[in-house]
């Protein structure tokens, strides 16, 4: 294991120096004159948030420029000499400097919102972002979009957005999870400031943990991923809260059908602010004027609550402290509840050491925990789970010059799993105390990586990540007899490790590339490889996102998820940007995947190793997505056609398989016109392939007891019906009275009432009599038929130093 560490790193030493010298030319020509740096940051005027992606660019001079980071900071880097210019962020008035560059230069910059639009914009991009950037399998949500789609009980919701986005998926109606092209819902990392989120469903998956009102920003990269992410393979998804208003105090919030939900921004003083925000279900309220007696003891309802604050210390430093809290509380009468959340606080410090290099470390905390309550008489017990994370991040941005931006940094993680932990709520209990062993891992990451312009038409994104992890005490282990299937009478020894006691190591190299050539100033051929490595995953019999879907680290006995994919895409705008289309290609193979043998028992298991059997997986697809940015009516529609595959020797006899996610067609059409600037028709109609299942072939009697059975080696070989449902919703927005501003949001989900198959099971027919007649049909469950709801949305503000 030595020599295979120390040959990574000679190997990533190797590729570092190949880094540097493929930009040491350009940077000597550039040395060669005196050059000087203009740099600063891109704010919003009214409320202070950072512009992510705003552009800077120099007139006259194609293709020079910089784009704001996710802090809002930019540099470039020219020659000595004056330049006009041009600061531009899509739906705010451009700005024009004129610039005597013969020092460096700190110019910070607020821009306004424009005050006259006449269209109307769904981006935050700028105009031929699509096409100019070099990153490509990439989609950015605009929140204040979002929020006029149709609404799923009066919520809307980011995530379930994502899904009518090309490449991305659902595991069906009232389910949680996202499958991104082929990998299954534990391979997307869903971040919230930097922290991972490791179940983000509400109501078993009707709605998600983000409460649109907080979140600023909404990232999705499918592919191409940057070398700073890692420990995923399928998603990377980055989500950012909002810093709070430094400008004034402002309340936003919506009263709907099922909750209510209110967010609070202001300055604290002139370098700092905060944005407070909750939301919660209302259900259980109603259930106390039941006429069931039984009714009014149940609850079913969800809290969550984000907060954030920061702190501008000079114009070099600023902190942040953010966190979020949330809960889902199910109580049915009592004698049983179950429940689980999550928990994350993010601390952030911004340095610029120079006007060139830039530095962002961040010290994370996430938690998920999960667990129910029986209480039957002497049957009584309290059941928990949990997966604890704290991390340190750091990551630089280094603007050597307008031809390359170097990012470079470290990520270190502390893993504690609590696999299971049962006790007994009283001395009366049939049960006693039992406890899984506790498992701890440390990860570790460092990457480097440069964007480098090549002329005007080609841009290069390279980078390696180098990842290791380490099992590490205090657990127990077990060892099995070599050459022999693991199962208990194969356990020769049971291994005992002190704690931080290091048992296992992995680690590897995870390379990235991205080419963008710029065919002309509307349209480009992108392309992009990237390898990733998983070392954590769920093990559960479901592919939908449970929330007692048990989490589990890479051990000696699980090796690390591994996966290569490569796409291919061209890119195109029409009609001076009002339009952009693009297709896509993509083939992703991945190894060392896992899943349950058949009858296998997950939550009291121990030795959870003996339930897996491992092999490799491979998805290959096209991605078709056209969208009108501009004007009255706006929307896109998106086509995915795809195969996913799953091949273990140990399960289906060893041929390939399904897994239920499989969808080969998914479309999405979204639309939205506005008839006048206070009221808006929005609609979406969605249409996918049913999911993949196995039906019994028969039935045979074993007593009394009716048993269904199942053809060999066909996993997976039917479908449920295709899907599809439309969607439909109007907001009307009030009038400004003074500070207050509100809107009616009214929706119908499901308008046609399509009853979509949520499963299918057998039964047998009976007579008039009620009486079996040995025949037996299928029966379809569905869950939603059509459901309208009513929002009213508003916002209130007041700026303090008007008065």
């Amino acid at each position: 294991m030595k020599r295979n560490h120390t040959h990574f790193l000679c190997v990533f030493s190797t590729l570092f120096l190949t880094l540097i010298f493929s930009v040491f030319y350009q940077h000597t020509a550039f040395a060669q004159e005196n050059r000087y740096t203009l740099s600063g940051k891109i704010r919003d005027a009214a409320n202070g948030e950072e512009l992510i992606g705003a552009t800077v660019l120099v007139e006259k001079m194609l293709g020079t420029g910089a784009v704001a980071n996710e802090y809002g900071f930019y540099s470039l880097t020219l020659p000595e000499g004056k330049y006009r210019v041009l600061i531009s962020y899509i739906g705010f008035d451009n700005q024009i400097f004129e610039i005597d560059l013969t020092k460096d230069i700190t110019l910070n910059i607020e821009m306004s919102e424009a005050k006259e639009l006449k269209e109307v914009v769904i981006t935050a991009e700028k105009e031929d972002e699509n096409v100019a950037e070099v990153q490509m399998s990439t989609q950015v949500l605009e929140v204040e979009q979002v929020k006029k789609l149709p609404a799923l009980l009066g919520e809307v919701d980011v995530l379930r957005t994502l899904t009518l986005l090309p490449g991305v998926q659902s595991a069906g109606e009232g389910t949680g999870g996202l499958f991104v092209r082929g990998g299954a819902n534990d391979q997307n990392l869903i971040l919230l400031d930097d922290a991972p989120v490791y179940n983000a469903s509400h109501l078993l998956g009707f709605f998600s943990v983000f409460n649109p009102d907080a979140i600023k920003d909404v990232k999705l990269y499918k592919g191409g991923i940057p070398a700073q992410y890692g420990g995923r393979l399928s998603s990377i998804i980055d989500i950012r809260m909002k810093n709070g208003n430094n400008k004034k105090f402002m309340a936003s919030g919506g009263v709907g059908t099922v909750s209510s939900r209110l967010t609070v921004e202001a300055p604290i003083n002139e370098k700092s602010s905060f944005i407070l925000s909750g939301r919660r279900t209302y259900a259980d309220q109603f259930l106390r004027f039941a006429r069931d007696t039984a009714l009014r003891q149940n609850q079913l309802y969800f809290y969550d609550f984000n907060a954030k604050a920061n702190y501008e210390i000079s114009d070099k430093d600023r902190i942040y402290l953010s966190g979020y809290f949330g809960r889902d509380v199910f109580k049915f009468g009592e004698g049983f509840g179950l429940n689980w959340g999550n928990g994350t606080a993010t601390l952030r410090w911004n340095h610029i050491f120079s006007q060139k290099l830039f530095l962002n470390t961040t010290a994370i905390y996430s938690n998920f925990n999960y667990g129910f309550d029986v209480d039957d008489g002497a049957q009584n017990f309290t059941w928990r789970s949990g997966i604890t994370d704290y991390s340190l991040k750091m990551d630089f941005d280094y603007f050597l010059n307008p031809k390359n931006t170097i990012t470079f940094g470290t990520e270190n993680i502390y893993h504690h799993f609590n696999p299971t932990e049962i006790k007994p709520q009283n001395s009366e209990s049939i049960f006693n105390s039992f406890e899984l062993s506790d498992k701890f891992a440390i990860e570790n990451a460092f990457y480097l990586a440069n964007e480098q312009k090549i002329g005007n038409k080609i841009t290069l994104q390279y980078g390696l990540r180098f990842s290791m992890f380490q099992n590490v005490g205090k657990t127990e282990e077990y060892e099995y007899a070599e050459g022999q299937p693991r199962t208990d009478a194969n356990i020769t020894d049971t291994l005992r490790y002190g704690s931080f006691e290091p048992y296992s190591f992995y680690a590897g190299l995870e390379p990235r590339f991205a080419l963008n050539y710029r065919v002309n100033e509307t349209s480009s051929i992108k392309a992009s490889y990237n390898r990733t490595r998983q070392y954590l995953q769920t093990v559960s019999p479901n592919t939908a996102a449970l929330p007692f879907d048990r989490w589990i680290p890479t051990n000696k006995y699980i090796e690390p998820q591994l996966s290569d994919q490569v796409a291919l895409g061209y890119f195109r705008n029409f009609d001076a940007n009002k339009w952009e289309a693009s297709i896509e290609g993509y083939y992703k193979y991945m190894k060392n995947q896992i899943d349950v043998r058949d009858g296998e028992d997950l939550l009291l298991n121990d030795n959870i190793e003996e339930a897996l059997a491992a092999g490799n997986a491979w998805s290959y697809g096209l991605e078709f997505y056209v969208k009108k940015n501009y004007g009255q009516t706006t929307g896109w529609i998106s086509y995915t056609l795809s195969t996913t595959q799953r091949q273990i020797d140990e399960i289906n006899l060893g041929n390939a398989y399904s897994p239920r996610y499989d969808r080969p067609h998914n479309l999405a059409i979204v639309i939205a016109h506005q008839f006048s600037p206070r009221i808006t028709l929005a609609g979406n109609f969605i249409y996918t392939s049913g999911v993949a299942v196995t039906f019994p072939i028969g039935r045979y009697k074993v007593g009394n007891t009716v048993v269904d059975y199942y053809e060999d080696g066909a996993r997976n070989v039917d479908r449920l019906p295709d899907y599809h449902r439309a969607d439909i919703s109007l907001t009307i927005d009030g009038k400004q009275r003074r500070n207050w501003k509100g809107s009616w949001n009214f929706s119908i989900y499901n308008f046609y009432n399509r009853k979509n198959a949520f499963s299918i099971y057998f039964r047998e027919k009976q007579d008039e009599n009620e009486e079996g007649t040995g025949e037996y049909e299928a029966v379809k469950t569905t869950l939603f038929g059509i459901i309208p709801s009513i929002t009213y949305n508003f916002t209130f503000s007041f700026d303090n130093k008007k008065k």
